[in-house]
């Protein structure tokens, strides 16, 4: 794979702005409305499923590109990242592209909840990303901002009160009509950029404020609720400004891991990656953050922000007198800047450049551009189905900030399955849905169209309950095959590469269950391993596996006549054969809760009039969230009585009231 040659940007530009300003059609099977993370998986899954897809991002030349943080991955978040390449997705192969500094992060603790992570070159990124749309089938992109959604009367074949049929353009160009469309707009829905005491429309520097009249619409033609959120970004360093001598050096791992389950290495070598590294704060920068307070009204405004990369001034309000890590981080290969991960700041310039300098490693540090805060609008995600398709309105899909969350990849992750879920329902195909216990995008969705979100969501392994069935090193068995044969947006290619694999994993367990040998000659062939003396029994390969000293590359050297094939799943074998125990006691939990999440509840169940014994504030949740289906966070919302279900007069329940109780 990367021996191919990205297209120049440049090239890329000048094709799609002739495809914009000549464009083929105004009718699209699906038009993605944000050219981020969620918009570019979400415009790129549509194409693939089969859709003719649009994309509409304000300006070309920024689709894909890294707003924030140059980096993807991390606890949680890379196995979102290998589950969206599992997926046939972008931004797994985009990362390995990109990546100039690799590493698995929680190694101290077992695989299932490892973080793959990786410093990005922002260049490499936006342009491989580019590049990819660029090549995609049925795919066309456009410069433009929405004015509005185009909204009719519903089909009453259909659940839902109103029906999106398009989008209207704000240079008042001919309306360009959808089956379905997604909105993906990020931090600009209704966005505001802070800095001190000034503020001004927008949802990134340097770009155009979205419409206003797109918030209008979701907020007073569909009724949807709008609550308020925001974030921050860190000032942007010069490199040669700071001394990183006094800051501790990190090199990258000397066997970089991709993200994508179809490369075996990534594009820079493990000797010309860049290290990062790390420092802290000190009483100065707590002392400049108290002393500016009252020129920082970003921080002083009542709209929640990220509670896990919180800016600088609310760590040192929430936690006065402790010392904050602080990462000096690459941005590109050739790039003269550094990211201060831990820094978000939204003070005055001149205020930003007296608290850096209070660290010692950049007590002569220079800022490149300052960090700013933003606010803008979000969607209360429990409006949306499992589909993220909006309860009350057909054909409107949304996916990434706009539902309440934070993240490249909690983005990328729900652009995938809207852009997914849109095309099918615009070719009359029904949607699809993942579970918690299949896949962290499952439990991402979950949370969010069950729970809601009261501060901007970030995905972490605690969340999954069955995260030793979820592992990064899986995702390809977990979730390939199935996008192939039930979801359609896997290619033939990807899908004959999981077969290859699943059948040789399968191969090398066999193999390993059936080679039994007594524990005196497993004694005489691993002689470095401790086998308890009073132990005296049969022992397959697949139990000394599980040993913490034993690694298949030793039973493979013992035994190669039946384990050497299997080389190349090394790692993996050892993976699922810790976890294997473990995974077999789960299975029936996990197809009790599959069970009850294939339990349909009807949407147009009266709460307040059930005869059943539910309190107020039950009633108040179930009708706010109206849940589509018994499912385990549903059960944590509330307790579901038998008398509810026979209320719901559906015969599906009855006949599963006993298997539940």
């Amino acid at each position: 794979m990367f021996s191919k040659k990205l297209p120049p940007l440049q090239s890329f530009l000048v094709q799609v702005s002739r495809r914009a300003s000549h464009l083929a059609r105004q009718q699209y099977d699906v038009i993605v409305v944000g050219g981020g993370h969620a918009g570019t998986e979400a415009a790129a899954a549509a194409a693939r499923v089969g859709a003719e897809t649009l994309l509409v991002t304000q300006k070309i030349h920024t689709i894909g590109a890294l707003s924030c943080n140059p980096s993807l991955g991390g606890v949680g978040k890379g196995q979102l990242v290998k589950e969206v390449d599992a997926l046939d997705g972008l931004c797994g192969r985009a990362g390995d592209w990109a990546g100039i500094h690799f590493s698995i992060l929680n190694r101290r603790k077992g695989p299932a909840v490892w973080g793959p992570r990786a410093q990005l070159d922002r260049q490499l990124y936006r342009e491989f990303i580019q590049s990819e749309l660029l090549s995609t089938p049925r795919l066309t992109v456009l410069e433009g901002s929405v004015e509005e959604l185009l909204v009719t009367e519903p089909d009453p074949e259909e659940p839902g009160h109103h029906r999106v049929t398009g989008i209207c353009l704000a240079n008042g160009s001919q309306p360009i009509s959808a089956s379905s469309v997604v909105l993906t707009t990020g931090t600009f829905l209704s966005g505001s950029l802070f800095m001190g005491q000034t503020s001004s429309p927008g949802g990134r520097i340097g770009d155009a404020p979205s419409s206003a009249g797109l918030s209008q619409t979701l907020r007073e033609r569909l009724g949807l609720r709008i609550g308020r959120l925001r974030t921050g970004t860190p000032p942007r360093i010069v490199k040669d400004s700071v001394d990183l001598s006094l800051a501790e050096l990190f090199p990258s791992d000397s066997t970089p891991t991709p993200f994508s389950f179809l490369n075996t290495h990534t594009r820079c070598k493990p000797e010309d990656q860049l290290p990062c590294h790390l420092t802290h704060t000190t009483p100065g920068v707590e002392r400049v953050v108290m002393e500016s307070l009252h020129l920082n009204c970003h921080i002083q405004e009542d709209a929640k922000g990220p509670r896990y990369c919180p800016s600088i001034e609310s760590r040192v309000l929430r936690f006065p007198g402790r010392q904050h890590q602080v990462w000096l981080e690459p941005e590109g290969l050739t790039s003269d800047l550094l990211y201060p991960q831990g820094l978000s700041m939204t003070m005055p310039p001149d205020v930003q450049l007296r608290l850096i300098r209070e660290i010692p490693a950049m007590h002569r540090a220079e800022i490149h551009t300052p960090g700013y805060g933003v606010q803008y609008d979000f969607v209360c995600p429990t409006q949306l189905s499992p589909a993220l398709q909006v309860k009350n309105t057909q054909g409107l899909f949304l996916a990434g900030q706009i539902n309440g969350t934070t993240g490249y990849e909690e983005a990328a992750a729900q652009g995938l399955w809207a852009g997914v879920n849109a095309a099918r329902w615009a070719l009359s195909l029904p949607a699809v849905m993942l579970s918690r216990t299949e896949s962290y995008i499952g439990v991402l969705i979950d949370d969010l169209v069950s729970r809601g979100v009261t501060e901007p969501y970030r995905m972490f392994t605690s969340r999954a309950e069955f995260r030793t069935s979820l592992r990064p090193d899986n995702a390809d068995l977990r979730l390939t095959l199935k996008g192939f044969e039930e979801v359609g947006c896997v290619s033939s290619l990807r899908h004959q590469e999981a077969v290859r694999v699943r059948d040789s994993l399968q191969d090398a367990l066999e193999a390993l269950q059936t080679l039994t040998v007594s524990t005196p000659t497993w004694r005489k062939k691993l002689p470095n391993i401790h086998i308890s003396e009073a132990k005296n029994t049969i022992v397959t390969g697949m139990n000394m596996l599980q040993y913490n000293d034993v690694s298949f590359e030793m039973l493979a050297s013992a035994y190669p006549e039946c384990l050497s094939p299997y080389m190349e799943f090394s790692q993996r074998l050892k993976i699922e054969a810790v976890y294997r125990p473990h995974c077999d006691l789960q299975k029936k939990e996990i197809e009790r809760i599959q069970k009850e999440e294939k339990m349909s509840l009807p949407q147009d169940i009266d709460y307040f009039s059930l005869p059943v014994s539910l309190s107020q504030e039950v009633r108040e949740i179930l009708d706010r969230v109206r849940p589509s289906t018994v499912s385990l966070h549903i059960q944590c919302i509330c307790y579901f009585p038998k008398s509810f279900f026979l209320a719901a007069e559906e015969p599906i329940y009855q006949s599963t009231l006993g298997k539940m109780n």
